[in-house]
């Protein structure tokens, strides 16, 4: 389920495709039933290939390893499960089996698992119910032991325990699924780091190695010349095609100058050939120029193609920011948005947090159609042009940010709290009210303490629990703020 809305574009931007999440199945039972109870393994593997359909509706491609019934068969699906390198391992217990045909899948495939045990319906028929029946449902009799195991053997354990057709059971898994997909988008990724970073921005910098040690992916280092000699590639007809674009999904303020429309416009075109050349996931850019030369005016012109190319799914973050760039993909990856964002002010009269950020903005999560807004000096950077300007949609909200450890893990930081209407900055910044439920003051100091920097991304629903998942699987610390005693 996903929060970002193409109507918001009104069809102008295409989402780009990425890689599916790998989605490995090996289902089981105790061998020694089948010769006993005629019929149980057929009704068990029924189960099974409704679970692999439930699988592939979420768009996973599933590398299904069969259905086990001893430990020689256990091992056999761990080595096809470790070849196919899958970004999560789902072991399904369909009945009754013992922790030594799980274990060796949870050891030999290096890839986080989830065990759940789903009967056939919410509860036995039970004056109709012969032993070889209840075997079917007692899938949930194997989990204290595996979880037991799991624990003895240093593994994280997680589980989900339902029936087939149980709603919160699905919910639930989809879940974890959506924190699969999170990690196949941190394994696979390639990021763009392109500039230089902000001066002075010391919880800003980031060290690169760490990014590909703790979440995987690879990063790529570029100069503001790779964009330069794409812009000054991009023709007449292409630059006036993109500003058509920008007619198209945005509202135009009087504010904005035409010369400096068509300039946005042939930057972005640069930038998207950029990000298709390196084949980029995510860019965290900055370049502070001087008396507007060539690299000044590029970086002064990137907000329209960062914006179009955020809600493309491929976000882009200022001030050189990789931390909240990558933050930003994995609330894209979750399906939420995550639009670049930082404290602007407190209203204590209305009890809100006013947060947002000039420059880029996730505009499939805005409130109403996103405005462009010319502006003759953009603060604190150099250089002038168009910028945007927007509300997030107002109701329940997420603010998830990547901190950083002195140790130098990285942790995941979440506040979740609601977008409500009122007045807003007309700046050229993007700008939402956020209320937490409690003081303003009291809701900054908690969110500060907690390691975040000074930027993080704002997305759509309440989602904590979704990028608490996302965090076991990564192995990545979280944190979360709930109210003034979170301090």
């Amino acid at each position: 389920m996903t929060d970002v809305s193409p109507v918001v574009l009104d069809g102008a931007l295409a989402r780009t495709a990425h890689r599916r999440t790998r989605v490995g199945l090996v289902s089981g039972g105790l061998g020694a039933y089948w010769p006993q109870f005629p019929g149980l393994l057929d009704q068990l593997r029924e189960s099974t290939r409704h679970v692999t359909g439930r699988f592939e509706e979420m768009d996973c491609e599933v590398v299904d390893a069969g259905f086990i019934s001893d430990p020689q068969e256990a091992a056999e699906a761990a080595e096809q499960l470790r070849k196919a390198d899958c970004d999560i391992v789902v072991t399904f217990l369909t009945t009754y089996l013992t922790a030594s045909m799980v274990l060796p899948i949870a050891q030999r495939t290096h890839t986080p698992v989830l065990v759940i045990d789903l009967q056939p319906t919410e509860a036995m028929d039970h004056p109709n119910t012969d032993t070889g029946q209840w075997l079917a449902y007692c899938g949930q009799c194997p989990l204290p032991e595996v979880a037991n195991v799991f624990r003895r053997s240093g593994i994280p354990f997680r589980s989900v325990s339902g029936h087939l057709h149980d709603g919160n059971a699905w919910n639930r898994i989809r879940r974890w699924i959506s924190a699969a997909r999170v990690r196949g988008a941190m394994r696979h990724g390639r990021h763009g780091l392109m500039g230089h970073l902000y001066p002075g921005m010391l919880d800003v910098s980031t060290d690169m190695t760490l990014v590909s040690t703790q979440f995987g992916g690879h990063l790529e280092v570029l100069e503001f010349d790779d964009l330069r000699v794409r812009v000054a590639a991009v023709t007449d007809v292409e630059a006036t095609e993109r500003v058509a674009l920008a007619r198209r999904v945005f509202t135009l303020d009087d504010s904005v100058d035409e010369g400096d429309l068509a300039w946005a416009a042939r930057v972005s075109v640069g930038l998207d050939r950029l990000v298709d050349d390196f084949e980029l996931d995510s860019l965290a850019y900055y370049h502070r120029g001087l008396e507007g030369e060539i690299h000044e005016r590029l970086g002064a012109g990137m907000i329209l193609g960062a914006s179009l190319l955020t809600a493309r799914g491929i976000p882009m973050a200022g001030e050189y920011e990789l931390r909240t760039s990558l933050a930003m993909l994995i609330a894209d990856t979750i399906g939420v948005g995550g639009s670049f964002t930082e404290l602007q002010a407190l209203n204590f009269r209305d009890r809100v947090v006013e947060m947002g950020h000039d420059g880029p903005a996730h505009l499939a999560i805005s409130a109403k159609d996103p405005l462009l807004r010319g502006l003759g000096v953009y603060h604190g950077k150099r250089g002038w042009g168009v910028s945007v300007e927007f509300d997030v949609r107002h109701g329940p909200v997420t603010t998830f940010g990547v901190g950083q450890e002195a140790d130098g893990t990285f942790t995941f930081i979440v506040s979740e709290g609601e977008v409500v209407p009122g007045p807003l900055l007309e700046i050229g910044n993007t700008t939402s009210r956020v209320d937490f439920g409690f003081d303003p003051g009291e809701w900054t100091d908690a969110w500060s303490a907690t390691g975040i920097g000074h930027h993080w991304t704002l997305c759509t629903g309440h989602r904590a629990k979704d990028f608490k998942a996302a965090a076991d699987l990564l192995g990545i610390p979280f944190r979360t703020v709930t109210g003034p005693n979170d301090l």
